[in-house]
């Protein structure tokens, strides 16, 4: 038992976590003004690919991650043209974004790294780790808390800055009502529109910080369809979370601990190939106690003329 539980398993477990984290926090933006982001796996995939094309071209890996934001959020774009202005069914074009991504990624480590399945370059530097040092000596939490990628701790400031955002601001009210009622919104003049705009965009650039985080803080590599389902998983802590920061991050933190332990079964000679399945049966688990309706309201608002 000690060998499975130990302080290394909770380091693990906030490195694993942090991209469905930031990924949950983008599809809780979107949850808030009414859409429902189906589409997060594709955008962490496309984020994860562009990251390491980013770092092999520039040699840098801030230029890395400004170049994977700058490519999700030209098809996150596209997501908020189609089902906002086009009024498409959210549902479709999630899923349609999500298989773009897949066989984009695929056909472009083809074209650009004629390569098949992964790409690897030993010259490609990943995220830096830090060792922060204070936090690093203090028992306990040092060894649990220290030694992340810079992308770990800002996934957790997101969440802190999410939540003052939308209970401790006026605007952040104004966000909140354009989509609990987004024709009353636009009632009293708030621009319904822009904030949907904005929670896409910004959805977009999360997803494209937790693909980097996957490509070049875990692996420094890329590999063809290397998400695995984490942003499904994230669309589900986003829907236990209740779209709300704080509870998006427990339940982040409930998914990357099943992950990390998994990992750990594997250290132990366990197979593989049920270790795998364990964060995805505590995600099926999960949905059997998740009863609140209210995301399918969020994505019928869709089809309705409240914009």
């Amino acid at each position: 038992m000690e060998q499975l539980f130990d302080l290394a398993l909770l380091n693990t477990a906030l490195r694993v976590l942090t991209p469905i984290l930031l990924a949950a926090l983008g599809g809780a933006l979107c949850a808030r003004v009414g859409l429902f982001n189906v589409g997060l796996e594709g955008f962490m995939l496309l984020g994860a690919f562009a990251s390491v094309v980013g770092n092999y071209y520039f040699g840098n890996v801030f230029y890395a991650i400004l170049f994977a934001i700058a490519v999700v959020s030209i098809f996150s774009f596209i997501f908020a043209y189609l089902t906002i202005n086009l009024r498409a069914n959210v549902i479709v074009v999630g899923i349609a974004m999500n298989a773009l991504a897949a066989g984009l990624t695929t056909f472009c480590l083809r074209a650009i790294f004629d390569v098949k399945g992964a790409f690897y370059d030993n010259k490609m530097v990943g995220l830096p780790k830090w060792n922060i040092p204070i936090l690093e000596d203090i028992p306990v939490l040092g060894p649990i808390l220290s030694g992340h990628t810079p992308l770990v701790y800002l996934a957790f400031v997101i969440a802190g800055l999410m939540w003052y955002y939308f209970y401790r601001t006026k605007n952040g009210f104004r966000f909140l009502a354009a989509g609990e009622n987004p024709l009353a919104a636009s009632s009293i003049g708030i621009r319904v529109p822009r904030y949907q705009y904005g929670a896409v965009l910004a959805s977009g650039v999360l997803c494209a910080l937790a693909g980097a985080q996957i490509s070049l803080g875990q692996l420094t590599m890329f590999t063809e369809g290397m998400t695995a389902g984490r942003g499904f998983i994230a669309l589900v802590a986003t829907m236990l979370g209740q779209s709300g920061p704080l509870g998006v991050t427990a339940a982040s933190l409930l998914f990357g601990f099943m992950e990390a332990v998994s990992i750990r079964f594997q250290g132990l000679a366990l197979p593989s190939h049920f270790t795998d399945m364990l964060p995805y049966i505590v995600t099926i688990v999960a949905m059997f106690f998740f009863k609140d309706k209210s995301f399918l309201k969020d994505a019928q608002k869709q089809s309705t003329s409240s914009r």
